[in-house]
């Protein structure tokens, strides 16, 4: 019995009483007390928002210039309050987000909406479907070899080119010099 009681009092467990065990814990809502103040780090925001993966990724892109609060690129220090107008650059879309409470502790996926507001315009999205429509544009410069699938589609879309006529090729151009003579 004793080394139970030692090994409980090293773990932080303490004897509880039987009323103390009956009684539902204290549950907060997920926003209290997770730095749900007036302003945050711009950074912290990001991340915390969920708009990227990691908070490094977060101040890597405020210090590329991808990051911009009411039209200025900011700092990953830069304080963001409740009410401001974050811009997010990920070619090809710029996505606009304002603050609906500015948190420095991530949150669930589920409570997102409490956090931000997506205010991006409608064009933005027509260019990412454009983008996705037009699929196989180019490679980027020192990706490397085209896999054999991508291969595949630039022969498919070179076979594709070869087969669509030229009209300029059987079109007499001087033609127009006859017509200036007469």
């Amino acid at each position: 019995m004793k080394g139970s009681n030692y090994l409980s009092g090293i773990i932080g467990l303490s004897k509880m009483t039987k009323k103390e065990s009956t009684q539902t814990p204290k549950v907060s809502t997920p926003l209290q007390g997770q730095g749900g103040g007036s302003a945050a780090r711009l950074d912290k925001w990001l991340w915390a928002a969920r708009i990227f993966k990691t908070r490094t990724l977060a101040a890597a892109a405020c210090k590329r210039g991808q990051v911009s609060v009411g039209g200025a690129q900011m700092k990953p220090s830069r304080m963001v309050k409740v009410g401001d107008v974050v811009d997010v650059r990920k070619p090809p879309v710029t996505y606009s987000f304002r603050i609906l409470q500015a948190i420095e502790h991530r949150v669930g996926a589920k409570l997102i909406p409490e956090i931000l507001e997506n205010v991006t315009a409608p064009e933005q999205y027509e260019l990412l479907e454009m983008n996705r429509i037009s699929g196989f544009v180019g490679r980027a410069r020192g990706t490397g070899r085209p896999t054999k699938k991508e291969r595949r589609a630039l022969d498919d879309f070179a076979d594709t080119a070869a087969d669509i006529p030229v009209f300029f090729s059987d079109f007499d151009f001087d033609l127009d010099e006859e017509e200036a003579d007469s």
